[in-house]
């Protein structure tokens, strides 16, 4: 999805950014601006830890699934945690990608065929 301004290749030009958090009823929130703002730097340091967060998760993960006395009860705590993680990631990606398309207008899409490993796609 590519979410900014027709004008962001301008001098001044502001797009706008998916933050990090959702408003009320989950709906996403946008800041209009160049990224230098408070809000975006705010955004920068809450993604910052979000990556971090999910990174440490990760590790927790690793040493529960790697315990056979883990219970079932925290393997499903441990998933909750892994879904709430993965969808701030995924967030992050969104966001970040979309600001890479308003910077790179003329970048191809990415392809989403799968091919065979080494094959070069179209």
């Amino acid at each position: 999805m590519r979410v900014g301004s027709e004008h962001a290749d301008l001098p001044g030009a502001s797009a706008m950014r998916l933050l990090p958090w959702t408003g009320t009823g989950g709906k996403p929130c946008y800041v209009v601006g160049d990224g230098t703002g408070y809000v975006s730097r705010m955004a920068d340091d809450i993604e910052s830890i979000q990556l971090d967060m999910a990174g440490e998760l990760l590790g927790h993960a690793a040493d529960l699934l790697a315990d056979d006395a883990s219970t079932g009860p925290q393997v499903r705590f441990l998933a909750g945690r892994l879904t709430e993680s993965l969808q701030q990631v995924v967030r992050v990606a969104e966001s970040r990608g979309s600001r890479l398309d308003a910077l790179l207008p003329d970048r191809p899409e990415p392809c989403t065929e799968e091919g065979a490993p080494g094959e070069v796609l179209p």
